[in-house]
């Protein structure tokens, strides 16, 4: 992944547990393909109940 993207140039993903859409991090480079969620939060509430 180049350097400096714009914002809204980088890829993007629905959360799985409160559909909220969320952008790529630095943090995921080497796992995207792996990440469902946008938080810890929702990775904890799998079960779907929302935010």
């Amino acid at each position: 992944m180049p350097r400096m993207r714009k914002k809204s140039d980088l890829p993007t993903k629905t959360c799985a547990a409160c559909g909220l859409p969320f952008t790529w991090r630095k943090k995921w480079e080497r796992d995207w393909d792996n990440v469902r969620y946008c938080s810890d939060r929702c990775r904890k509430n799998k079960a779907g109940s929302g935010g």
